[in-house]
């Protein structure tokens, strides 16, 4: 059936003369694949473009940690306790994340003074970037309108491509989880 309509489509309103050597109407290519969208991004598929301020001003992009891992991880709001919970135990796993050639980058819709707090009260070791018009969030399609970021966590190989996906964390026991998966 897909076949059928497959030449249904390259058709033109006549037949080509048979006694003519023009074969007809060529088919064009198939048109360029769309980009992924967030919700629908999947185990190798390439991560999408990491470009956002840190909580000093500092800018981060994907391709600045070229030949390294990346353990993103979306969490909705500085200073809560499940949010506070989740970045201490990124902290106190840190070490053995960077012995594993990789880095973490917190990101969530907070400015850049309350992630500066948050990571100065929590004495955080990796960088907290700054996603106030959740356009990272939504690439990645953990943004949701009325709930606002769905805590996840992605894994980006040193080749840009998705390594893992952690939809809807729950924080006890996560970052070991993810350390046990390395």
């Amino acid at each position: 059936m897909a076949k059928k309509k497959m030449m249904a489509d390259v058709r033109t309103s006549a037949p080509p003369d048979v006694n003519s050597s023009d074969p007809g109407p060529v088919p064009t290519a198939a048109p360029p694949a769309k980009p992924v969208k967030g919700e629908d991004l999947k185990l190798g598929d390439t991560a999408p473009e990491i470009d956002l301020l840190d909580q000093s001003g500092k800018r981060h992009r994907l391709e600045d940690y070229s030949g390294k891992g990346v353990v993103l991880f979306f969490y909705p709001q500085d200073e809560t306790p499940g949010c506070t919970q989740e970045a201490c135990d990124f902290k106190a796993n840190y070490d053995k994340i960077l012995k594993k050639r990789a880095v973490v980058l917190g990101v969530s819709p907070d400015s850049a003074d309350s992630h500066k707090n948050f990571k100065k009260n929590h004495d955080l070791p990796f960088p907290l970037l700054v996603d106030d018009k959740n356009r990272l969030s939504k690439a990645y399609g953990v943004w949701d309108a009325k709930k606002g970021i769905r805590r996840s966590t992605f894994v980006i190989g040193e080749g840009g491509k998705i390594s893992r996906i952690y939809r809807d964390v729950k924080v006890p026991g996560h970052v070991k989880t993810l350390l046990d998966a390395a």
